[in-house]
């Protein structure tokens, strides 16, 4: 069984306030986009087992601490499951705020539910995600949607930028997650995103934004650079996405990014 799990953008990201068990509030529309990595599973002989090949990008650290596996692992506590075999091919960066971990520990589930029957509601699933990370249970649904908590709670939102072009920019800079959220002073804003995100895509780019993005620019100014880049290519609305390091650009027209440096991985959809 074959699955491609999908990266996700933000538009905009409020950072609410810091939580007493050490995480933050967020608030944020996550909207699925179609840069994908691929997983295929094969039961083999044997129960409470998984063997996991990584193949494409190099994903760093133990093969027992990627997501997919403590999927696995997570289910077979509860559910007695027979050992399987599973390939993961990389291509959506990590440490780049397009959320690629997350999709594939969401992506295994949903494999494994189907898999092995196990009938799993999608409320189940979402349970079980959300042991897994904050991100992973927008994934369970993988449909535009306003995301708050720690990023745990979705709620689904009428979005649809199918119209459109959106290109994604990794300049392979990697972001450290809880780094990032060390640069950040929580604070509340007057307007929510549910409300600014039903405005016309054209006011975004005066009322939508990243916090994370003051405190990384900072850092790294060839990010803010690139934001720059993208509108001056046209973009409608231009952000970074998560805590970075990647950013996209929201185009009517077809960008034109050839003079961008090739060590760059760009991502462009096509218009529906």
């Amino acid at each position: 069984m074959v699955l491609f799990p999908n990266a996700k953008i933000n538009i905009g990201l409020d950072v609410l306030e810091r939580r007493k068990d050490g995480n933050h509030t967020i608030e944020s529309i996550f909207y699925p986009v179609k840069w994908c990595d691929a997983i295929e599973a094969i039961p083999t002989e044997g129960n409470g087992s998984i063997k996991l090949s990584i193949l494409g990008i190099p994903v760093p650290g133990s093969v027992e601490n990627n997501l997919c596996v403590k999927a696995y692992h997570l289910l077979n506590e509860k559910y007695k499951l027979p050992s399987l075999n599973a390939w993961l091919l990389k291509s959506i960066p990590m440490g780049a705020g397009l959320g690629g971990g997350s999709a594939d520990a969401a992506f295994f589930l949903n494999l494994l539910n189907t898999l092995f029957q196990l009938n799993l509601s999608t409320d189940e699933l979402k349970s079980h995600a959300s042991q897994i990370g904050s991100d992973c249970t927008f994934f369970i649904d993988n449909k535009p949607a306003l995301v708050s908590g720690t990023g745990n709670i979705t709620t689904p939102i009428q979005i649809d930028l199918s119209k459109y072009y959106i290109s994604i920019v990794y300049p392979q800079i990697h972001i450290d997650t809880k780094n990032a959220y060390s640069l950040i002073t929580p604070h509340k804003r007057p307007y929510s995103l549910r409300e600014l995100i039903q405005t016309p895509i054209h006011a975004w780019k005066e009322t939508i934004v990243n916090d994370f993005e003051e405190p990384i620019f900072k850092a790294n100014r060839k990010l803010a650079e690139i934001k720059a880049f993208l509108y001056k290519q046209g973009a409608i609305y231009a952000s970074m996405t998560g805590s970075g390091s990647a950013l996209y650009g929201i185009f009517d027209k077809k960008p034109g990014l050839n003079t961008l440096p090739s060590s760059y991985k760009i991502w462009i959809n096509s218009p529906q």
